[in-house]
């Protein structure tokens, strides 16, 4: 029972996006590990950019910098 945790920042990602996420990454584990895709769990986290650092800084403040 394969279980992928998705970690992006939350920028407007669409459903489309993150269903194809969630199909592709279940593809893979079929044919890379011949997992079962009805026991894959896909889970994606949108995380706030305010919540998440690079080199000491947000992601907010980073993009802010250029």
């Amino acid at each position: 029972m394969p279980y992928v945790n998705i970690k992006i920042t939350r920028d407007g990602v669409t459903p489309a996006q993150k269903a194809a996420l969630i199909q592709g990454v279940t593809q893979v584990l079929v044919d890379v590990l011949g997992k079962n895709p009805a026991t894959t769990m896909v889970v994606i986290d949108e995380i706030d950019t305010d919540n998440w650092g690079i080199a000491g800084q947000s992601v907010t403040e980073r993009r802010r910098q250029g």
